[in-house]
């Protein structure tokens, strides 16, 4: 085969550090999700849909064929962190957490994945970012250690 071809559907969740409520202002929220999007498409991994509220975002993108997971989301937090960092005084404590899930998705999960993300505002209104998550690393069957999880 004289090409390499790959499309790989991640679905990444990370939440600000100690899920402190930094996007809570929906402009603020909306330039992050912006912002973020710029980064992933530099590295490869387009962003197909970001979404998210005040402590934490969701973003489903395709996976760059040359560039790993764990360096596409350090840009990610590292870049973006920084940028909202000169947008004002209240945001110059910004911090996103130090770890991150991401977890795969099939090309016929896509439309349930992005109906997902689209519907954090009102997901959120009865449930928790950590019960969440925690639903998260169980239904992929991911082992973790609650005492290393949140930050």
């Amino acid at each position: 085969m004289s090409q390499s071809l790959a499309k790989i559907l991640l679905h990444v969740i990370y939440s600000t550090k100690d899920r402190d409520p930094f996007l809570a202002d929906q402009e603020v929220r909306r330039n992050m999700h912006s912002y973020l999007a710029t980064v992933f498409k530099e590295y490869d991994s387009p962003a197909l849909l970001i979404g998210g509220v005040a402590d934490h975002v969701h973003i489903l993108c395709l996976l760059s064929r040359t560039h790993s997971i764990s360096e596409v989301i350090r840009e990610a937090k590292r870049n973006s962190s920084k940028w909202i960092k000169t947008q004002g005084n209240r945001l110059e404590k910004f911090r996103w957490q130090s770890g991150y899930g991401a977890f795969s998705v099939s090309q016929s999960q896509a439309a349930q994945v992005k109906a997902y993300i689209s519907t954090q505002e009102r997901h959120h209104q009865r449930r928790s970012f950590q019960d969440e998550y925690r639903d998260f690393l169980k239904k992929y069957e991911v082992e973790y250690d609650e005492r290393y999880v949140w930050d």
